[in-house]
C-alpha cells in the first residue's frame, strides 16, 4: 500500500498546503487509523477518523494530563515504589523532569553502541535506502531500515521502561530524527507537531552521537517551559482555511513563541554532551537549534518520539491524525 509520508519528505510544492491530499493519505492507511474510532467516542470528538483533526475540534480539553504534570506530582512521584528502584542519579533527574521539564542521563548508550549507530546509518546513506528530507538536515524513520537504531537505541527496554515511568502509561515508538549537522531550529515545543488528547502524552529523547559544544549548533532549552500553556493554531494567525494549510504557519508559530520567551520563560541553556548522553524532554518544553559557528561543523545526533497508549495521536500544525504502526488503544 503507498504512504504518502515517504513522498513527502522529500516533496516541497503545493500539495503540501491541500489538506485534501492528506485526507488520501489517511484513506491509504484505513487499516492503522480504524482503530481511532473508540478513541474518537471516548473523547468526544464526533468527526471521521480520516478527517483534518485539531485542537480546536475538541469542545473542553479532557483533565486527565500526565500524573507528572499534576500540582502533587513530587510527592506521588517519590512515594512510588518504582521511583526507589532507579539510580540515585536518575531519581534526581525525575524530579527535575517534575520541575524544569527534562532530565539528562550521561554515558546512557556506550560508546560501542554509538559507533555502530554511526556506522549503519554511513552505511545505509552510501546505498541510498535512507536520505534527507526537504530541509537538507534531517533523516527521516531510520529505525525502519537500521537494526541498530531500532532495537539498540529507539526500543531500548530500560528506556521504554523509564518513558512508561514517567508517563504514566505504556509508551509507543513513533518516529526517529537523526541529525548529521545542528538543526539551527528556532524555539519551539513538540506539542504543536505531534500532539495528544489528552494534552502531554508525548515524550522526546535527544541522544548524542558526537561530541556536542558551542561551536557546533547544540541543542538549547528553556527550564521549566513545558508549565507554559499549550500553543494551538488558535493561538496565532496559521492562515489555515477549510481546505488549505497556511503557507508561513511554521513562522508565525515560532513568532507566537519567540513572544512566550520574551514575556515568560527562564534563561537559555545549552546542552553540551558526550556521545551516548541523552537528554529526555517534556511535549511542551521549549528548545530548539543553536547556531553552528563552525562552518562545516558536524553535530550527530538522533531524536526520537514516543507517543502513549489510550489517546488520540495527531499532528497539530498540519491537521491530520498520526499514524502509528502499532496498536495503540
Amino acid at each position: 500500500m503507498p504512504d504518502l509520508r515517504y513522498v513527502f519528505q522529500h516533496y516541497t510544492g503545493i500539495l503540501r498546503g491541500w489538506k485534501l491530499t492528506y485526507i488520501l493519505h489517511n484513506l491509504l492507511n484505513a487499516r492503522k487509523l480504524w482503530q481511532n474510532r473508540a478513541l474518537y467516542r471516548r473523547f468526544g470528538l464526533r468527526k471521521s477518523v480520516f478527517s483534518p483533526v485539531s485542537s480546536s475540534d475538541f469542545a473542553t480539553h479532557s483533565p486527565h494530563i500526565p500524573w507528572l504534570d499534576q500540582p502533587n506530582a513530587k510527592e506521588r512521584l517519590v512515594a512510588d515504589p518504582q521511583f526507589h528502584h532507579f539510580p540515585l542519579a536518575w531519581q534526581k533527574e525525575l524530579l527535575r523532569f517534575v520541575d524544569e521539564g527534562y532530565m539528562i542521563l550521561p554515558g546512557f548508550f556506550t560508546k560501542e553502541q554509538v559507533q555502530r549507530m554511526n556506522a549503519e546509518i554511513d552505511g545505509l546513506l552510501a546505498q541510498a535506502k535512507v536520505s534527507f528530507n526537504y530541509t537538507g538536515r534531517k533523516i527521516m524513520d531510520a529505525f525502519r531500515r537500521s537494526p541498530v537504531a531500532d532495537k539498540e537505541f529507539f526500543r531500548h527496554p530500560d528506556m521504554l521502561h523509564l518513558l512508561t515511568f514517567i508517563m504514566g502509561r505504556k509508551v509507543v515508538p513513533f518516529q526517529t530524527i537523526h541529525f548529521m549537522e545542528g538543526s539551527e531550529q528556532r524555539a519551539h515545543a513538540d506539542f504543536i507537531h505531534m500532539t495528544t488528547e489528552p494534552q502531554g502524552y508525548l515524550i522526546a529523547t535527544w541522544t548524542a552521537l558526537e561530541p556536542v559544544h558551542a561551536d557546533n549548533g547544540p541543542l538549547f532549552y528553556y527550564p521549566g517551559s513545558h508549565r507554559l500553556p499549550y500553543i494551538t493554531s488558535e493561538d496565532f494567525d496559521s492562515g489555515n482555511t477549510r481546505w488549505t494549510l497556511g503557507k508561513d504557519r511554521n513562522e508565525h508559530y515560532e513568532n507566537k513563541i519567540e513572544e512566550l520567551i520574551t514575556m515568560h520563560a527562564s534563561p537559555r541553556r545549552e546542552f553540551h554532551a558526550q556521545p551516548g548522553d541523552v537528554l529526555i524532554w517534556h511535549a511542551n518544553l521549549l528548545h530548539g537549534g543553536s547556531p553552528i559557528r563552525k562552518p562545516g561543523a558536524t553535530r550527530r545526533s538522533m531524536v526520537a518520539h514516543y507517543f502513549c497508549e489510550g489517546v488520540i495521536c495527531y499532528h497539530e500544525i498540519s491537521q491530520r491524525p498520526a499514524i502509528l504502526d502499532i496498536q495503540h488503544t
